[in-house]
C-alpha cells in the first residue's frame, strides 16, 4: 500500500488515508449561511476519496468575515445546514472539520470576483479590529486597537464558535492562526506593535492564540483533533520566522494541539514570496523534526508522486490539497489508481472504475 493511503489516527480519530482537503474560502454565503453550493462542493470531495474534509475560513463573528459572502458559525440558526452537509461527509467514510477564523484587519473586503476592495459603512462594511492601528494596504481605513474587553470577545467568541461546531457535527476543529488573519496579525512583529501583555515580546504576541486555544479546549472534547494552522514564515526581514513556528509549536504542543498546519505569508502585501512546487513543505518538516508533533504540508501540491513523497520521507503526516482539489474533486481516487493501490469507489461509481483485463 502506498503510504498516502494508510491510515493515520489523532486522538479517536482515525482518517482512512492521508490526503485532506485544506479549507477554502468560497464566498457563496448570505448572513453566514451554509447552502447547497456548499453541500455539493465539500460532498463531492468527501466523494472523491478525501480523509478529512475541512470547511472553509468559518467566522466566529459578523465582523470576524473577510467579506459579507463568508461563511459563519456565529449563531446557533447556522448549525442546522451543517448538520445536514457533514452527516453527508460522514456516510462517504470522511471526516468533517472546520476551520474557525477572524478575519482581523483583513475584513470587509468585497469577494475576489466583485473586486476585493474595502467595503465603505454606507454599502454594508464594518469597522475592522487588529492588535494595532495598522492597515494591511496603505491608503485602507486603520482597524481599531483591540481593548481588553475586544480582546476577550475575540476569545470568547472562538469558543462559543466551538461549542456550535461541535453540535454541528465536525470532529475536528482548526484554529485559523495564518495568512495575516487576527491571530497572525497578533504574533507576527510586522502587525503587533502593542506595548501591553498582548505584544512586544515573542511570549506576549502569541498569548492571544494561547489563549484561544484553550478557551476551545474547554468545550471541545478531548477524543478529537485540534489543528492550528499557522504561517510559518512572513517571507519578510523583521517578521515572523520559521525558528519562530518551532518555538510556537512547542508552546501549542504543551496546550494540547495535535497538529500543526503549516501555510506560509498573507501579513504584508510586498512579501517577496518564492511560489513553487512544495515550497512550503519546509516548514513542516522542520516542526515535526525538532517537535516530534504530527505536521500538514500544504502549498502546490498537484501530482500523485508529490503527495507520496511528503508522506514517505516523513517530512509530514498529512497532505492537503487545495486548487488541485478544485480541479479534480476525486484526485484521491485517481491518485490511488497512479500509485496502483486498489483504493474502494462509491458503489454508485465503481462500474466506472478501471481494472486490470
Amino acid at each position: 500500500m502506498p503510504n498516502l493511503f494508510s491510515p493515520l489516527t489523532i486522538k479517536a480519530i482515525t482518517l482512512k488515508n492521508r490526503i485532506a482537503v485544506s479549507p477554502m474560502c468560497q464566498y457563496s454565503s448570505e448572513d453566514g449561511f451554509a447552502n447547497d453550493w456548499h453541500q455539493v462542493h465539500l460532498g463531492s470531495r468527501a466523494v472523491g476519496g478525501a480523509a478529512l474534509v475541512i470547511a472553509e475560513a468559518t467566522a466566529v463573528s459578523p465582523e470576524g468575515r473577510i467579506t459579507p459572502d463568508d461563511i459563519g458559525l456565529w449563531k446557533d440558526e447556522h448549525i442546522p445546514m451543517w448538520q445536514r452537509i457533514n452527516a453527508f461527509i460522514e456516510s462517504q467514510g470522511a471526516v468533517p472539520g472546520v476551520q474557525l477564523a477572524h478575519a482581523g484587519r483583513k475584513a470587509s473586503h468585497s469577494s475576489p470576483w466583485k473586486g476585493g476592495k474595502v467595503v465603505k459603512a454606507e454599502d454594508g462594511g464594518w469597522q475592522t479590529v487588529a492588535p494595532s492601528a495598522l492597515p494591511f494596504t496603505e491608503g485602507e481605513p486603520a482597524p481599531l486597537e483591540l481593548d481588553k474587553e475586544g480582546i476577550q470577545k475575540v476569545i470568547s467568541d472562538f469558543k462559543a464558535a466551538a461549542a456550535r461546531s461541535l453540535e454541528a457535527g465536525f470532529k475536528v476543529v482548526e484554529i485559523h492562526a495564518a495568512h495575516g488573519y487576527l491571530l497572525h496579525e497578533f504574533y507576527s512583529p510586522l502587525s503587533n506593535k502593542r506595548t501591553d501583555a498582548y505584544g512586544g515580546s515573542f511570549e506576549n504576541r502569541i498569548r492571544l492564540l494561547l489563549e484561544v486555544t484553550a478557551s476551545i479546549k474547554e468545550v471541545w472534547p478531548a477524543e478529537y483533533p485540534l489543528i492550528v494552522r499557522i504561517s510559518a514564515t512572513d517571507w519578510t526581514e523583521g517578521g515572523w520566522t520559521g525558528e519562530d513556528s518551532v518555538a510556537l509549536a512547542k508552546v501549542l504542543q504543551q496546550h494540547g494541539v495535535d497538529l500543526i498546519d503549516c501555510s506560509t505569508g498573507g501579513n504584508v502585501p510586498a512579501a517577496n514570496i518564492p511560489v513553487g512546487p512544495l515550497y512550503q513543505v519546509e516548514f513542516a518538516e522542520s516542526i515535526k523534526k525538532e517537535t516530534g508533533m504530527m505536521t500538514g504540508a500544504v502549498g502546490m501540491i498537484t501530482t500523485a508522486q508529490e503527495a507520496e513523497s511528503i508522506i514517505t520521507s516523513g517530512q509530514a503526516d498529512l497532505v492537503l490539497l487545495a486548487r488541485e482539489l478544485l480541479r479534480d474533486p476525486y484526485f484521491p481516487m485517481h491518485a490511488a489508481l497512479e500509485l496502483g493501490h486498489d483504493h474502494t469507489w462509491p458503489p454508485q461509481y465503481d462500474r466506472a472504475k478501471p481494472r486490470k483485463v
